[in-house]
């Protein structure tokens, strides 16, 4: 019997209509608002997930895997080291008083295969995976997104308050469309999301990669008790940085687990490529683990842990290796953008530009 996962090919992409214009319509947008939030603090900021709540230092096993499950990076059982950054989703440093989306920033340490940026001198042998807590991106086709683009960056600009009471409001109405049986709309839930425990989250790509032979959104959720007993858990926000607090203070006393999972896609109409807003049945297809993060106890925000995360350090999607290609007109973008972001920071900060090569480099 064969395997019901669909092949990779290069097929599976499809240019958009107008897609180099809407690409630089972004980038365009883009550049303006960071340079707005670099007048604001004087220090330059990611485009995205700007804020940071921690700095992990843990290792990566992959078990033995069977065939299908056994791709790219996967292929062989063993371990690696990793780095994991935890932040806020806007673009701009926001109070942790006001509900945003949550990320999980992956960088796998030192992977085989042949890299996606052979000619980029700054992209080391790591491999990024880039997740957020929820598992579908509202606008997932580059149209979408360029329309949808200036009226985020206008509500991120928004007084703390004003961004509150959207939330509340966000939130009363998801309950009554919930309640009335009808399905409620992906934007809704994203502006609805509660502030549970950042570290009882599960995270996904929200949109699709290359897995070796197939194609796959890649996920990770709780796995050790410490973790999983946080899940749909409120945090408790009493100030601009609680979440810094909470995390810090959870590994100077707890270790935690988490498992990689890939969900592999099984049908193009049902699971698109190029439309990152279409959730993936698990019916169809389940999240299979195909890893398992370990992270020690630590502290999660030293002073000089924080400088190089987040001046020195970058994520990119297209940090990695050619079997796990960024797929869809989203990640395409994000080639882009994510490099513009890095560039500009890095050099208005006056900071290097380098991918790490032990774990060591992220210091304690």
């Amino acid at each position: 019997m064969s395997e019901p996962y669909l092949p990779y090919t290069p097929q599976v992409e499809q240019e958009q209509p107008n897609e180099s214009r809407l690409i630089e319509d972004i980038i365009e947008h883009m550049a303006q608002a960071r340079q707005q939030v670099f007048d604001k603090h004087r220090h330059a900021v990611r485009d995205a997930h700007a804020k940071s709540h921690a700095f992990l230092k843990g290792i990566l096993t992959v078990p033995v895997l069977p065939p299908h499950l056994a791709q790219g990076i996967f292929a062989e059982p063993g371990h690696y080291d990793v780095m994991v950054r935890l932040s806020a989703a806007p673009g701009d440093l926001r109070s942790d008083q006001v509900p945003v989306p949550h990320g999980f920033a992956l960088k796998i340490l030192n992977v085989p295969g042949a890299r996606l940026l052979a000619d980029d001198p700054s992209d080391g042998k790591n491999q990024d995976i880039l997740m957020v807590n929820i598992p579908v991106l509202a606008f997932g086709t580059l149209r979408k997104y360029q329309q949808m683009l200036p009226l985020v960056t206008r509500a991120e600009q928004a007084p703390d308050p004003m961004l509150k009471g959207m939330r509340s409001m966000a939130r009363s109405l998801n309950a009554l469309v919930d309640k009335a049986g009808l399905e409620v709309p992906v934007t809704l839930k994203g502006w609805a999301r509660s502030q549970n425990h950042i570290l009882g989250e599960t995270y996904h790509t929200m949109a699709a990669l290359r897995y070796g032979d197939y194609m796959a959104k890649i996920s990770v959720a709780p796995e050790s008790t410490s973790v999983r007993q946080l899940t749909n858990i409120p945090m408790q926000i009493s100030h601009d940085s609680s979440i810094r607090d909470l995390v810090r203070d959870f590994f100077k006393h707890h270790s935690a687990d988490y498992v990689l999972r890939a969900q592999l896609c099984t049908s193009l109409e049902r699971m698109p490529i190029e439309d990152a807003s279409v959730l993936w049945p698990e019916e169809e297809s389940a999240h299979q683990t195909i890893g398992t993060l370990h992270f020690p106890k630590q502290d999660s925000y030293s002073p000089e842990r924080r400088v190089y995360a987040d001046d020195v350090l970058s994520f990119n999607p297209w940090h990695g290796v050619q079997a796990h290609q960024p797929l869809g007109s989203i990640m395409r973008v994000r080639k882009q953008a994510y490099e513009r972001s890095a560039s500009f920071r890095h050099r208005m900060n006056t900071q290097p530009r380098a991918e790490p090569q032990q774990l060591d480099d992220m210091p304690d």
